[in-house]
């Protein structure tokens, strides 16, 4: 049987996320979203210190669903509740909590025991997109070169999220460019080692209190057990494919993540929107039929319908990560669904709103703005439509491009 409500632990992460968004996050989300390239702001500092007691810090979606027979509801089914309430709260301030970076997700997702005890306290963030690689993760250029006990790193990493803030960056890099996507490796490297720097820090458009920086690493040099995963190279083609397809797994795990994030700021959207409807005497009407509704009334269902379909489908990636079934197909559904939903949700909440939604007398302009990236990064709505047809025509990567 098919159960949709939310067990009682994963409601109580839910009531304790929106709490911490309606009384920490919306009060001073216009006041952090015009200063940007500030520190950590103070507010957040005792929040990342409190998730880390809890034992919550940086396993939003890294975590499965731990010991014991039956169905099982963990770290993943956790993270999606807890981040759809943060982000209703304000995205960016989500993403600024220390200790809860992207990179940490990785360290959780595929790190050997030694490295999450060494690395998964810290605020960690995620470097994979470069000048000339985006959305096709297997084009990494940045290189990495065993010298005896050391990696040595080079390359450039742009739009990596936290990490100038953060204290340290999982960087994926190749160890031998001519055999392509096999051969990428991610590694574990402190803020402060010579040879990696940042470069600029990025002016955006949405996410404004988020830091998003570019990196350079210029014979940068690592423990040789910063590696994370086999370090060798697969000696066979079918070998190779699994490898870079366990490399993928961190996906599968942190896309449903932003899915949420897409969730909560287009929730946040259509309740301001209803709010300040209902002062104009525009009242939704459920127990009329939908065609006998006003077309701004059909409006809401329909953006109501779009965002309960977009919730269920990121509910079930969770599900299926947290009890090991393989979600690739469901991560990458759920992620383009929601991004997409959420652009559309937002930008026409600020549409039917008239001045009061592109003002910023109230919220929904900004709400618009941060929900923009939320369809791009962790892999474009065009590529996560890639990854479903391959998925569903049996296709392979190099079969369907």
């Amino acid at each position: 049987m098919i159960n949709l409500e939310l067990p009682q632990k994963v409601k109580n992460t839910q009531m304790m996320s929106h709490q911490l968004a309606a009384g920490v996050f919306r009060p001073i989300a216009r006041k952090y979203d015009k200063i940007e390239h500030c520190e950590i702001p103070k507010e957040l500092v005792p929040v990342g210190k409190m998730l880390a007691a809890a034992g919550s810090g940086g396993k939003l979606g890294a975590d499965g669903g731990g010991g014991g027979e039956g169905v099982k509801n963990g770290g993943n089914m956790m993270g999606v509740v807890g981040t759809t309430e943060m982000a209703w709260g304000c995205c960016g301030l989500m993403l600024s909590i220390p200790g809860m970076g992207l990179g940490n997700a990785a360290i959780s997702a595929v790190g050997s025991p030694e490295q999450k005890e060494k690395f998964g306290k810290l605020y960690c963030a995620m470097a994979i997109t470069e000048p000339g690689c985006g959305s096709d993760s297997a084009a990494v250029q940045t290189t990495a070169v065993l010298e005896g006990d050391e990696w040595v790193l080079n390359g450039e990493k742009i739009f990596a999220t936290a990490a100038d803030r953060g204290d340290a960056v999982v960087v994926w890099a190749s160890l031998d460019k001519t055999i392509g996507k096999a051969a990428i490796k991610s590694f574990l490297v402190e803020k402060g080692t010579p040879g990696m720097s940042v470069v600029r820090v990025e002016d955006k458009m949405g996410l404004r209190v988020s830091d998003t920086a570019a990196l350079l690493f210029d014979n940068c040099r690592i423990p040789k057990e910063n590696i994370m995963g086999n370090p060798e190279i697969a000696d066979t083609e079918e070998a190779r494919k699994k490898a870079f397809g366990g490399v993928m797994q961190t996906f599968d795990n942190t896309r449903p993540q932003v899915a949420a994030m897409s969730l909560g700021v287009a929730r946040a959207a259509l309740e301001l929107a209803k709010e300040l409807l209902e002062k104009e005497s525009v009242c939704p009407q459920y127990n009329k039929s939908f065609f006998n509704s006003t077309a701004l009334e059909a409006e809401l269902y329909k953006m109501e319908a779009e965002l309960e379909a977009s919730r269920l489908l990121t509910l079930k990636a969770a599900w299926m990560a947290d009890n090991k079934i393989p979600n690739s197909k469901e991560a990458s559904m759920c992620k383009a669904k929601a991004g997409r939903v959420g652009n559309y949700i937002t930008l026409r909440c600020v549409e039917i709103c008239g001045s009061l939604g592109y003002s910023e007398d109230a919220l929904l302009e900004k709400f618009a703005r941060d929900s923009k990236i939320l369809d791009i990064f962790e892999g474009t709505q065009q590529i996560q439509q890639l990854i479903v047809a391959r998925h569903v025509l049996g296709k392979s990567s190099r079969d369907l491009k």
